[in-house]
């Protein structure tokens, strides 16, 4: 599959602001007839050397200005450039095909980070040989995804990663029978050109994909209003039957994982490491939630740490 990417001068053209002494860059750039909206971030000051760089992705329905942003910055102050960007069918970037929005493909999603590998290793900010990635939540297993194979990218890290196969999907969503009603439900709603709902809401309430309450629905946290807050149905099959934890025989590059044992299915992890034959780092903290890992300082600086280690081990010096 082919992909595409605007010219550097046509990308960073939008514009540039400081925040918090780092130097952000709205850029764009295209995958399978789309464009796709990002940003890039830089140490404030920055001059031209080229940057080791981490592309940063986020949970499932989230958009680049949630915990992709949170993460960025931790990246940025520790000495890397970092990239973040909104997938296709969510926030400011175009359409899955057919116009199609908010369906959580992992197919469509792994796509647009290996675009983004191209992108930014297009970039004269960007050191080409130091192009790393980092997936936060869902978006673990599409990172694994993009990163296997891929010679553009040197190391991966996974924080609070979901990485499901077909047993931790069963016992998360009712069993074999609550699997397929979900998947009657996706087919119904793929028939009816999409139906939408909203992806979070207070606790208990009905017709949501989230009645958790917490980050997704506090707009101190994740319900900023850049959030789209949106869950196509269409979009459970290929989600409901995506298995990420079975997919660590293709990834070859050094590995870092952080998680708990008080977050999501940890037990995706172990999974995921049995099966992987490369380097692996992982750092289990005690009594993190999913949701801490996302925003929550102490947590997410020392998940940051771990990252910005692993990230700066260069080929020269791997053991």
């Amino acid at each position: 599959m082919k992909m595409f990417a605007t010219t550097t001068a046509a990308a960073l053209m939008a514009s540039t602001s400081a925040i918090a002494q780092i130097e952000t860059r709205s850029v764009t750039f295209t995958n399978e007839g789309q464009t796709l909206t990002g940003t890039l971030y830089l140490p404030e000051g920055y001059e031209g050397s080229s940057l080791p760089m981490v592309v940063v992705t986020g949970a499932w329905t989230s958009v680049e200005e949630q915990m992709p942003r949170v993460y960025a910055k931790e990246m940025v102050e520790r000495g890397f450039a970092a990239f973040t960007f909104d997938f296709r069918g969510w926030g400011k970037s175009g359409d899955l095909p057919n116009n199609v929005r908010f369906v959580e493909s992992p197919s469509a999603k792994s796509s647009d980070i290996r675009a983004a590998f191209e992108f930014v290793a297009s970039l004269p900010e960007v050191d080409a040989t130091r192009i790393n990635g980092l997936g936060i939540c869902a978006s673990a297993g599409y990172m694994v995804d993009a990163v296997s194979g891929n010679d553009l990218v040197q190391r991966i890290g996974l924080v609070a990663p979901w990485l499901q196969n077909k047993e931790i999907v069963e016992a998360v969503y009712g069993g074999a029978a609550g699997v397929a009603g979900l998947i009657e439900v996706s087919r119904a709603a793929d028939s009816a050109g999409g139906q939408i709902i909203p992806a979070a809401g207070p606790e208990g309430a009905e017709g949501v994909l989230m009645p958790i309450g917490g980050y997704y629905y506090e707009e101190d946290r994740g319900a900023i209003p850049a959030y789209d807050n949106k869950w196509n149905n269409s979009g459970w099959e290929d989600w409901l039957t995506y298995y990420p934890a079975d997919h660590a025989t293709g990834l070859t590059q050094p590995l870092a994982v952080v998680h708990s044992e008080a977050a999501a299915i940890p037990q995706g992890v172990q999974t995921f490491l049995q099966s992987y034959l490369g380097d692996a780092t992982l750092e289990m903290l005690e009594n993190v939630t999913q949701f801490d890992f996302y925003d929550n300082p102490e947590d997410v600086t020392r998940a940051a740490d771990v990252m910005a280690e692993h990230f700066n081990i260069t080929d020269n010096n791997d053991s």
